[in-house]
Parts: structure tokens; sequence; C-alpha cells
């Protein structure tokens, strides 16, 4: 498993408790911290660009840990997680809004990057058939090369050691390394599809005193215009606020000065309040965001085999819709469901079999638009358009 972020870690879990051996390379060296706290304070996540930026668990993932991972689903809420039922943001003036069956199912628990990662590490770590190397950096792929397609054997590290595997799952996120190693190695390239968000987003995470978060007075995601404004409630009494402009908005890319950020939230009446609270981070930006599917076919036959992208290293989507983690979540289901019990036997078919569920599962989702990424104005549309349910 390349890559010990959220994905890499459930998806290690879900194969070591059907029976697999796994071993998950991390790059970034620090251990799981002790504590909440520590984790957002001091942990060093350098391969997470956005580590200590908004997060949001939909329900479709919280329902996937509940059922596939419970004991992580119960840490989690153990660690502080908030309990947040999607459809009590509705308009109170709706005439049809009382509870129906089957509305729990629209009910997640939401918490900060790395507090989830930390209970998953910690899970990952005390599982016996997970072995979590941090600090292990893989330089390239191993092949055995013929005249059939190449297939993947294990992974040789900076520090010259080869592991040698059954199966090699690329779990490094949208900084994956595989179109790299693949051309070094004369394959390819992946069969790719991508476009800028158009986008650029400044968030800030706050905490209350006393341990509650702010009253939503509107959807979480809220087109204002010219900018939209995320407020997302999160565990032990703290939340974010995250302000999306258009990445070619010269004027308001001012909003990398807090005094003007915090200005522009102040003047949204729904959204102010979300700004009393003791800043706990520096403003974040983040802008460059691709909205990438990449899959390793061409014209429908496979470039190597013993290998299966996950997560943001298939596909990543628009982060301001709070997909990423949910669909990462469902892809290593989805995963585990190929592969199925121990054994060599189907490894060399997991690269071809592996998209049609995923396909079939996610690509509905991460291409929602009519195309494999879409722009910001565009997403913002839908989501205006939809309605809170």
């Amino acid at each position: 498993m390349l890559g010990g972020g959220v994905c890499g870690l459930a998806s290690g879990l879900l194969l070591a408790r059907d029976g697999h051996e796994v071993t998950v390379l991390e790059r970034d060296a620090d251990p799981v911290p002790e504590s909440v706290d520590e984790a957002w304070e001091n942990w060093s996540r350098g391969g997470v660009t956005q580590f200590r930026m908004a997060h949001f668990l939909q329900p479709a993932g919280r329902v996937m840990l509940e059922q596939e991972l419970p004991d992580v689903f119960a840490a989690l809420v153990s660690a502080g997680a908030v309990r947040l039922d999607v459809l009590g943001l509705m308009p109170p003036n709706l005439t049809d809004g009382g509870p129906r069956a089957g509305d729990e199912r629209f009910v997640t628990y939401t918490a900060r990057r790395p507090v989830f990662e930390r209970v998953l590490g910690a899970a990952a770590e005390g599982d016996p058939g997970v072995e979590v190397r941090r600090g292990a950096v893989a330089k390239e792929l191993t092949m055995q090369v013929g005249k059939g397609t190449p297939h993947v054997t294990g992974v040789r590290l900076h520090s010259g050691e080869t592991l040698q595997t059954d199966l090699v799952v690329d779990a490094m996120g949208r900084s994956s390394q595989l179109p790299r190693w693949c051309h070094d190695a004369n394959i390819g390239p992946l069969h790719e599809e991508s476009e800028d968000s158009g986008f650029i987003y400044y968030g800030r995470f706050f905490r209350s005193a006393d341990g509650t978060t702010p009253q939503p007075f509107g959807p979480l995601l809220a087109p204002m215009g010219t900018f939209s404004i995320l407020t997302i409630p999160s565990d032990n009494g703290t939340w974010s606020v995250t302000v999306y402009i258009s990445s070619g908005d010269q004027p308001l890319k001012r909003l990398r000065d807090p005094d003007a950020w915090r200005a522009v939230v102040e003047a949204c009446p729904l959204h102010a309040h979300w700004l009393k609270g003791e800043p706990i981070s520096d403003l974040m930006a983040m802008g460059g965001v691709i909205d990438r599917y990449r899959r390793p076919l061409r014209d429908g036959r496979p470039l190597l085999t013993g290998i299966a992208l996950l997560g943001d290293a298939w596909a990543c989507t628009n982060p301001s819709l709070g997909r990423g983690i949910t669909l990462g979540l469902l892809h290593a289901k989805c995963l585990r469901d190929v592969v199925g019990s121990p054994g060599a036997s189907t490894m060399k078919r997991i690269t071809i079999r592996l998209p049609d569920p995923t396909i079939n599962l996610l690509q509905k989702q991460a291409t929602r638009q009519g195309k494999p990424a879409a722009s910001l104005a565009a997403n913002l549309l839908q989501t205006a358009l939809q309605s809170p349910r």
C-alpha cells in the first residue's frame, strides 16, 4: 500500500481483515500522535498539502465506516467527532419537512483531518495483519517485463530495499508518482483526463470556549455571487470557515490577507457568527487544484498489471463539494470486494477488473457534471440548484 493517508489506511485494514498481509509505506516519518491535540498541533504531514484544511465525511462514508470498520467509527466518535444531521439544515418554513422513514441515512459525523487520520493510524498499527512503515519512501516499481503486458512485482525504496508483493496499491493521492514511474520505465502514458478546478480557497479553523459549534443558518456550502463560503462543524468544539473564489478573480486574491478575509465573512449575515471563536490555525490558502481521472489502460487494454489505483490517485474532484474522503472510503471497499480472499492467482487481473465496479459505483459521482472535471462555476451552479435533500 503506497500511502498511509485515510484511503491507504482504510484499504489496508479492510484487506487485512479479509486475511491478506498488508504493508503500508508512508513517506512522512512522524508516528501517530498520542492525543487529538498533539495531532492537530504537531503532526507533520508534509505529503498532504490539505492536511489542516476543511474536510467533510459525507453520510455515505459514515455508513461505510459503521458497516465495514465499526471499531474505527466508534473510535472516531470517542475522539470527539460531532454528529451532523444534513436534513436538519433544511429551511424551517418547509411545509413537508417532517421526519420520514430512512432519514437516518443522511446523518454523518465530522472531524478534522488530523483527528480522523490519527484514529485510522492507531487502528492500523494495532491490527496484526497490517505493518505500517513510516518514513519509507518508494523510489520505483519492480516489474516482470517480457513479450506480454508488464506485471508489477513489488516496490523499490530509496533506502535500496526491495519489497516483493502480489499487488501494489497506489494510494499516493493527488501527487501520485505512478505516471512518472511508468514514463521512466517506458510504459504509457496512462489514460488521463484533467482540468483545473479554476478556484482558490482560503480557510481557517476556530474553537469555542464551551465545546459547542455555531448553528448553521443556511447550507454548509453557500454560493454568494463571486465567491462561496463553506462552514463545517467539527470535533471537540472546533469548526472551519473557508472562502472560495475564482482563480481568475484578481481583486479577491486580497483574501489571503487575514483582515480582508475576516471582513468578507463578517459582511455575510448568515455566516458572521462563525467567526466568534478562538482561531486555532493560520489563514491557509490552496490553489491549482486539478480535477482528474486516471487509469492504467490504453484502448481498453492494461498498460501493466499487478497494480490498482485508489482514491485521489484514481480520480480527484472539486474539494468544495466535500466528496474526497467518502469516495476514497467507498473505493477502498470496492478494492477489497474485487481482491477477495487471499491468493495471488487473481492479482494479475486486478488492473483490468477493478475499473468496472469502480466506474459503476463511483464515476457517476466523480463525473456528475457530465465530464470528468468541471469548473468552479459549474459546481457552484449545481450546488445552488440542488435541494438540501
